[in-house]
This record gives structure tokens, sequence and C-alpha cells, in this order.
């Protein structure tokens, strides 16, 4: 099976559709997601929930059949296909503001949206991915060591593997704040960045894509 992830910023082209229509995953989990967004091929489902208008928090985009769940948070998609329960989520950052985190510092934004998360994520089916915010370890440049430390917590609670861990992030001596995870029972074959540019270099989002391969058992 064929993963990815990307943050579109809230745009959308034909240059776009290239990019994503090139990985040829199985699944995307997508942040960040126009209202016009459309894959030939794909069933999609995105949050009930705008972070600005026209643009939604997350969305889960599959080639095979997808039945949607309802928004485990605001800022995440649910959906189950190919035997999984799929989650594509936005996590806090440092300037994020209060909707829908809640008042506080970002560690306590974050550690918030986690609890509810845990709340309603299953272990054992889940793949769960998307922008996160946070680097996995070394600098971090948007969420808080706090969150990081928090978000390492859920993901062994949830009985998971973080495959992006070790990602490059487009931003020289960081690393990737997107990210999937899959179950501890999955083998990862490979994780990949892909450079979020188009033909003649322009960039098309601030976020580049990661697609891994893996067998989910």
């Amino acid at each position: 099976m064929r993963i990815g992830t990307w943050n579109l910023a809230g745009r959308w082209s034909p240059q776009h559709l290239e990019l994503l229509g090139a990985q040829e995953c199985d699944v995307w989990l997508l942040t960040e997601v126009r209202t016009d967004v459309s894959l030939p091929g794909y069933e999609s489902h995105v949050t009930v929930g705008t972070m600005a208008t026209g643009r939604h928090w997350a969305g889960i985009f599959c080639r095979g059949q997808l039945e949607p769940m309802p928004d485990p948070h605001p800022a995440s998609a649910a959906a189950l296909a190919f035997g999984q329960y799929w989650c594509s989520s936005i996590l806090p950052w440092r300037s994020c503001g209060t909707v829908p985190w809640g008042d506080g510092a970002a560690k306590e934004k974050t550690r918030r949206a986690l609890d509810q998360l845990a709340s309603e994520l299953p272990v054992g089916t889940l793949i769960w991915g998307g922008d996160w915010n946070h680097a996995m370890q070394g600098r971090e440049y948007a969420g808080s060591v706090a969150g990081r430390t928090a978000i390492k917590a859920a993901v062994v609670d949830l009985q998971l593997t973080l495959a992006t861990e070790d990602s490059p992030h487009c931003i020289p001596d960081l690393l990737t704040i997107d990210h999937i995870a899959v179950p501890r029972s999955a083998r990862i074959h490979a994780v990949n960045r892909i450079v979020a540019e188009d033909h003649s270099g322009k960039r098309l989002s601030d976020h580049d894509a990661y697609v891994i391969d893996v067998t989910v058992y």
C-alpha cells in the first residue's frame, strides 16, 4: 500500500493535481484542503468545519471505497477504507489562536487536541497522518517541545509506528512536521519526501509531500 500526506496550504491547480497523481498513492491524508480539490478515481471525505473560507482543515482521498466517519476533532477527518480506520489531522502550532483549540499555550492546546483524538481513535487498525506542526526530533520550529512529547506519547498509546520521524523538512536543517503513523505490525518498505515544486521550480506549498510504501497486516 502507498500512503501520502501533504499540506496543500489552501492552494489548488493542475500542477497540484499532477504532483498528487504522479505518486500513485492508494490513500492521501491531505490538510488545508480547498473545497474544489478533486482527484479523479478517488473517493474523498473532508472535515465538516473549515479553517478559513473555502478551506477545510483536513481530508482523506482514497482509491478504494471510503466510508466517512464523524470528525474525531474539528481539525481532523476520519474514514474507513481497506479494512483500516484513517485519520488526517492538523494539530496546534505556536500562533494558532483559540479556534478550535481553546485557550492556553501551544503545549496545552496540543495536549487538549490529543486527548480528544485519543478518546475517539481506535487502537490496532488506525493509520494517522497529516500536518502535526511538530518535528519529532531536532530543533522545534512550529510547535513546542512539550507538544512533541505529548504527540510521541499518543503514538505509543495508539500502538503506532511513526514512519516519517527522520524525514527532512523543506527548510534546511529541520525535520518534517507532516507525518504518517501506521500500526506497529505494519512493515514499512520506503519513506520518501516529495519536493512540492512544479516543473519551473515554483513552490506549490510551503510544505513538501511525504509518501510511504507499507504492508499492513
